[in-house]
């Protein structure tokens, strides 16, 4: 299949390639949208079934990071990475520096910063062959693990999704659905039971899940079972794809808001959802409070207070979200699409 005719290609500006034989790397860079400023993004390395699989993640990854980007108003653009895990034993610290020398190659055009799978000190490897890297936990202008600010930006637009459902912002006593317990999943998950929530979790991390027993008074449900928990409210922070056709039918909350990409496994669950009267927070709006830090530390003078002003506008943005969806008898999937393209169109002064 060409790229070009893939169904997940939005007029990406590019698609790169690499392969590396020495280190067994392979791995692509999606460059979706540059208007607002470099394409930015996190890599992600991930044991995908076939080079198929990995590009359709690329492509859809890196058009969700050209929205995330417009709609918290930053001046960067949508990118995003995925390397191929290589099958058997494999030398992780070579597969990262040949990586690295690839985003050096693109020269700026990609900014990388962490994702699922890697970690600080392959993010360290990286940054041996390139300065275009974000999100390190040491050096000048760090800005660290972005994990904590995600959760807190997703911890916030829950707040707001239960105030237009439920008509009030605590959560004392509501019950949530948290699937996955990776970073970003934890530390959600600590804030809602410290709001007053029930959680009921999932991860195929047996560690963890008995951490969130102890710790959070958490109830452990299967992996396979999570969505069909009775909750108020259910949290994808997992893979994309939690809101398909199989899980929707069996799924009782009435928000869906997480921190998971691409919850949607199809563009026609938005209206699904809206049709079953579940209120959608769209995943790259609600979930940018990691990208939001590391455009604080890409600024080159890295500021908490700035962050946190941007949190505040990011809720903002969400409840204009709703309240269009609502007005206007739309899904909040199509409104936050609509306000996304229109930011991103605005501006075009880094090309």
């Amino acid at each position: 299949m060409s790229i070009f005719s893939h169904p997940d290609f939005d007029n990406h500006e590019a698609v790169h390639t690499f392969c590396d034989p020495a280190s067994g790397l392979r791995a692509f860079i999606a460059v979706h949208n540059t208007n607002r400023g470099p394409a930015s993004g996190g890599t992600r390395f991930w044991q995908y079934a076939n080079d198929e699989a990995a590009l359709t993640d690329v492509l859809r990854l890196s058009r969700a990071m050209s929205f995330k980007n417009a709609m918290a108003q930053l001046d960067i653009g949508g990118g995003k990475a995925v390397i191929l895990r290589p099958e058997g034993d494999f030398d992780r610290e070579a597969l990262f520096t040949a990586y690295g020398r690839f985003v050096e190659t693109i020269s700026g055009t990609y900014i990388t910063a962490e994702d699922v799978g890697v970690s600080p000190a392959d993010m360290a490897t990286i940054k041996t062959q390139t300065n275009h890297v974000a999100g390190l936990s040491e050096g000048d202008n760090a800005s660290g693990d972005p994990s904590p600010v995600t959760a807190d930006g997703v911890f916030r637009g829950i707040k707001i999704a239960a105030e237009r459902v439920f008509g009030s912002k605590d959560l004392s006593g509501r019950r949530i659905s948290v699937q996955g317990l990776g970073h970003v999943g934890y530390a959600l998950a600590e804030h809602l039971a410290n709001a007053g929530a029930v959680l009921s979790v999932a991860d195929i991390n047996l560690d963890t899940l008995a951490k969130a027993k102890a710790e959070l008074g958490a109830i452990i449900v299967p992996v396979g079972e999570i969505h069909t928990v009775d909750a108020d409210i259910f949290s994808p922070c997992a893979l994309g794809g939690a809101i398909r056709h199989e899980t929707l039918s069996r799924l009782s909350a009435k928000i869906v808001a997480g921190a998971a990409n691409n919850q949607l496994l199809t563009s026609d669950m938005a209206v699904a959802l809206k049709q079953r009267g579940i209120l959608y927070a769209p995943d790259y709006v609600i979930n940018a409070g990691g990208i939001i830090n590391v455009a604080a530390e890409l600024s080159g003078h890295y500021n908490p207070a700035w962050v946190t002003a941007k949190l505040d506008q990011l809720e903002e943005t969400l409840a204009t979200v709703f309240d269009r969806a609502a007005n206007e008898d739309r899904t909040t999937q199509d409104v936050a699409d609509e306000m996304a393209r229109q930011r991103m169109a605005a501006i075009r002064k880094w090309r």
